[in-house]
C-alpha cells in the first residue's frame, strides 16, 4: 500500500478551493512576474507619449518648465534606483521620466528647427534660388525644392530656408540657379479640422513656403552658395541623373517605378499606375522605407557572408557574420544617401543599423529590445515622427512581426527526407509564414491606415502575397546590382531584370485594383481614438502572456468606434471651394479646383466626392448658386467682393453663403442667412458646418490646430 513520505504536505479533499477572484489575482501576479526586462520596452512608448502630448497642445509651451520637469523626473527615477527601491516604485518613475523627457525633447527640437515662414503675398513675386532637389510631382505640375537667395519684398532674415515650387515644363536639375515669377504662400494648413497637418510636416523639414510659377523657369546669376548646400546639390544631381538613366533604359512607365524605388524620385510615375498601386495596397513599395532598407541591407549581409564562407582561408580567420554586418551597414547608409534621405528612410536606416550593431556586439539582431532602442533613437532625433503615419505604421508592423517571431514554434527539421518532399515542406512553410506575416502586419497597420488614409484595400493581402517574392528576390536585388554596376556600363542586364519585376508588379496591382469592391472608404474616428488603438497594438505586441489579448478590443477601437455626425457643409481654407453631404456622397461645388483638399475631406468623412449637377445651379465666372435652395451653400470665389445685388441673389439661393473677399455690409436679403467672408477664412481657415434646429454649428481648422510655430498667428512664426 502506497504511503505518503514523511513531511509531505497533503491537501485534504475537503480543503476549500481558491475562488475565481483569487485565481485571477494569482494569474495576474504570475504574468507580471514573468515580464522581467520587458518593462524596459515601455520606455520609448512613454517617451513618444510625451512628444504626442506636446503636439496635441493648442498653445506653445515655454521651454524652461519642460526642461526642469524632465530633469526633476529623471533625477527622482535615478535616485530611486540607486537606493534600491523595488520595481513597483521605479517603473512608474521611469515612465514618468520618459514622458517628461519626450515633452522636453519635442519642444527643444521645435526651437532648433524654427525658421522663417513666408507670408501670403497679395501679388506674385520674383525670386532667385538654387534648385536643391526634384520633388514628387503635384496635381498642377512638377515640383522642386529651392534654397531661396532673394525674394522681392522680404529681408534676408525673413527669407525662408527652403521652398517647394511648382514649375512649368520639365523640372530643372539640382544645382541650377533659377529665377521665378511666382505666387508665394505659406505651407498649406490642414484641409479640414483635424486632418493631417501638412504645414507642421513642412515646418520640421524647414520648408517655409510654397511657390507656383506663373512663367517659365529662367537662369539666374547667383554667387556660390555655402559648401553644405553645394554638397547637397551635387549629391542630388547624381541621384536625379541616375534616375533619368534608369528611365532611359527601361522606358518611362517601368523606369519611373524603378527610379522611385531607387532614388525616391516619383517624377515619371503615371497617375493611373499610382492609383492602381494605392487601390491594390501596394503603394508602400513605392516609398523608400523599412521594406527597402531591409531588402538592401539583408541582400548585402547574406551576399558578403556567403562570399566569406566560400573562401575557406578567410572564413577561418575572420568572423564572416560581423564582416557581413559591416557590409549591411554600408549598404543601408549608402542607400539612404541615394534615396535623398526622406524621413521614413532615415527611420528605417536607424532601425536597420541597430540590428546590425547588435550583430557586431554579439547580440541577437531582431528582438523587441533592439526595436525599442531603434524607436527611442528615432524619437530622440525626430520627436515629430510620433504624429506621422509612416512612423506609426512602420513600428507597429515591425513590432507585430517581432512578436509573431517570438511565439512562432521552431521548425522541426527531419533527417533523410527525399528532396521532392523536402521541397514541398519548404514551400508550405514559406507560404504559411508569408500569409501570417502579411496578416499580422496588415492587422497592426490597419487602424492607422483607416484613420489617416480612409482607404481599405480589400485585396491587399492577395496583392502583397503575389508581389512579395518579386520585390524581395527580383526587383530590389536586381536594382541594387544594376545601380552598383551602372557607372561601369554593366548594369543593363540587372536593370532589365528589375524592369521585368516592375512590370509583373504593375500587372498584379492593376488586376487587383479592378476587382469588384477593391477599395472601401471608411470615415476617420474621433482624434482621441487612435491613441487608444495604438496602445492596444502595443499591449498585444509587448506584453508576454495571455493578458496580451486584453489589448485586442483597444486595438480595434478605430474600426468599431461610433463616428460623429457627418458635417452638412465643408468650405476650403480660402473660401475658394465647398462641398456638401448628400447621403454617402460629397457634392463638390467647384469640381477640378483644389481637388486634393475636397477629396481628402470627403474620404475623411467616409463620403465619395462627386461633381455638382449642371442642372439646378446658376454659375458665373466668380460664383455659383443653387436654384430654390436645392443645396445648403452658395459660393463666391472672386478676389473682389460681389456687388449688393449679386450678394443678395446668393443669399436668396442658399441658407449658407461663403464669400472669398471681405464684405463691407450685408443687404437685407442676407438677414437670416449665415454669411462667411474673407475675414473669417483668414482667421479660421477651412471650416466644417452642421445645420441644427437652432442654427449652424461651425468647427474651424485654426481652432483645432491652435497657435503653434507652424501655424499663422500671433504666437507662430507665420505671422
Amino acid at each position: 500500500m502506497a504511503r505518503a513520505s514523511e513531511g509531505a504536505a497533503l491537501i485534504p479533499p475537503d480543503a476549500p478551493k481558491p475562488s475565481l477572484a483569487e485565481r485571477i489575482r494569482d494569474g495576474v501576479r504570475k504574468e507580471i512576474g514573468t515580464q522581467g526586462l520587458r518593462w524596459r520596452l515601455w520606455a520609448p512608448v512613454a517617451f513618444g507619449a510625451g512628444a504626442a502630448v506636446y503636439f496635441a497642445l493648442k498653445q506653445e509651451p515655454p521651454v524652461q518648465p519642460l526642461v526642469v520637469a524632465a530633469g526633476i523626473a529623471t533625477g527622482l527615477w535615478l535616485w530611486a534606483r540607486r537606493h534600491g527601491w523595488g520595481r513597483a516604485a521605479t517603473l512608474p518613475l521611469m515612465l514618468l521620466a520618459c514622458l517628461a523627457l519626450g515633452l522636453a525633447a519635442a519642444k527643444l527640437r521645435t526651437d532648433r528647427v524654427t525658421a522663417p515662414i513666408a507670408p501670403a503675398f497679395e501679388a506674385p513675386v520674383t525670386l532667385e534660388a538654387w534648385v536643391m532637389d526634384v520633388d514628387s510631382p503635384g496635381e498642377r505640375g512638377h515640383r522642386v525644392v529651392l534654397a531661396p537667395v532673394w525674394i522681392r519684398g522680404l529681408t534676408p532674415e525673413a527669407t525662408p530656408v527652403r521652398l517647394r515650387a511648382t514649375v512649368r515644363g520639365d523640372p530643372p536639375i539640382p544645382g541650377t540657379p533659377v529665377r521665378l515669377f511666382a505666387i508665394l504662400n505659406p505651407p498649406p494648413p490642414p484641409a479640414s479640422p483635424g486632418a493631417y497637418d501638412f504645414g507642421r510636416n513642412a515646418f520640421y523639414q524647414r520648408l517655409g513656403g510654397t511657390a507656383f510659377a506663373l512663367s517659365d523657369t529662367r537662369p539666374a546669376d547667383l554667387s556660390s552658395p555655402p559648401w553644405p548646400v553645394r554638397l547637397t546639390m551635387a549629391v542630388n544631381a547624381v541621384r536625379f541623373g541616375l534616375a533619368r538613366r534608369i528611365v532611359d533604359r527601361l522606358g518611362t512607365r517601368t523606369g519611373g517605378i524603378a527610379a522611385a524605388m531607387t532614388t525616391g524620385h516619383e517624377t515619371w510615375i503615371a497617375r493611373e499606375d499610382l492609383d492602381a498601386m494605392r487601390d491594390s495596397g501596394l503603394a508602400h513599395i513605392l516609398s523608400i522605407s523599412g521594406l527597402h532598407m531591409a531588402i538592401v541591407g539583408g541582400f548585402a549581409f547574406f551576399s558578403v557572408r556567403l562570399g566569406v564562407a566560400a573562401w575557406p582561408w578567410l572564413a577561418l580567420r575572420v568572423s564572416g557574420k560581423k564582416i557581413a554586418a559591416v557590409a549591411g551597414l554600408v549598404a543601408v547608409w549608402s542607400y539612404l544617401v541615394l534615396s535623398g534621405a526622406p524621413a521614413p528612410a532615415q527611420r528605417a536606416a536607424i532601425t536597420a543599423s541597430v540590428a546590425f550593431a547588435a550583430i557586431l556586439l554579439d547580440r541577437q539582431a531582431i528582438t523587441m529590445q533592439a526595436l525599442a532602442v531603434a524607436a527611442m533613437v528615432v524619437l530622440i532625433l525626430q520627436p515629430e515622427a510620433i504624429v506621422t503615419p509612416g512612423f506609426q505604421m512602420s513600428f507597429a508592423a515591425t513590432a507585430a512581426l517581432v512578436a509573431l517571431a517570438e511565439v512562432w514554434p521552431p521548425r522541426i527539421r527531419e533527417l533523410s527526407v527525399p528532396w521532392p518532399i523536402a521541397a514541398l515542406q519548404n514551400a508550405r512553410h514559406w507560404l504559411t509564414l508569408a500569409v501570417m506575416a502579411s496578416l499580422v502586419a496588415g492587422a497592426a497597420t490597419g487602424p492607422f491606415a483607416v484613420q489617416h488614409f480612409n482607404r481599405a484595400a480589400m485585396y491587399g493581402l492577395v496583392a502583397n502575397l503575389l508581389t512579395s517574392p518579386i520585390a524581395d528576390f527580383v526587383m530590389m536585388p536586381a536594382l541594387a546590382l544594376g545601380v552598383l554596376l551602372e557607372p561601369v556600363g554593366l548594369g543593363g542586364p540587372f536593370l532589365w531584370g528589375a524592369g521585368q519585376g516592375v512590370d509583373a508588379m504593375l500587372a498584379v496591382g492593376h488586376w487587383t485594383a479592378r476587382l469588384p469592391g477593391a477599395v472601401r472608404t471608411i470615415a476617420s474616428a474621433p482624434d482621441y481614438v487612435l491613441p487608444i488603438a495604438f496602445l492596444g497594438v502595443l499591449i498585444l505586441c509587448l506584453w508576454r502572456g495571455r493578458m496580451r489579448w486584453l489589448g485586442l478590443p483597444f486595438a480595434c477601437a478605430v474600426l468599431v468606434w461610433p463616428r460623429a455626425p457627418t458635417p452638412t457643409v465643408w468650405i476650403g481654407d480660402a473660401g475658394t471651394n465647398a462641398a456638401f453631404s448628400a447621403g454617402d456622397q460629397a457634392v463638390v461645388v467647384r469640381p477640378g479646383v483644389r481637388t486634393f483638399a475636397s477629396d481628402l475631406w470627403s474620404r475623411r468623412r467616409g463620403l465619395t466626392a462627386v461633381p455638382r449637377p449642371v442642372e439646378g445651379w446658376t454659375c458665373e465666372r466668380y460664383g455659383c448658386a443653387p436654384g430654390g435652395e436645392a443645396a445648403p451653400v452658395a459660393l463666391w470665389w472672386g478676389t473682389r467682393a460681389p456687388d449688393e445685388g449679386a450678394l443678395a441673389d446668393l443669399c436668396r439661393s442658399a441658407p449658407l453663403v461663403a464669400v472669398r473677399a471681405e464684405i463691407a455690409a450685408l443687404p437685407a436679403a442676407c438677414a437670416d442667412r449665415l454669411v462667411l467672408d474673407g475675414v473669417d477664412f483668414a482667421r479660421g481657415g477651412a471650416v466644417e458646418l452642421w445645420r441644427t434646429r437652432s442654427g449652424w454649428r461651425a468647427v474651424w481648422t485654426a481652432d483645432v490646430r491652435g497657435q503653434r510655430p507652424w501655424s499663422p498667428g500671433p504666437s507662430g512664426s507665420g505671422e
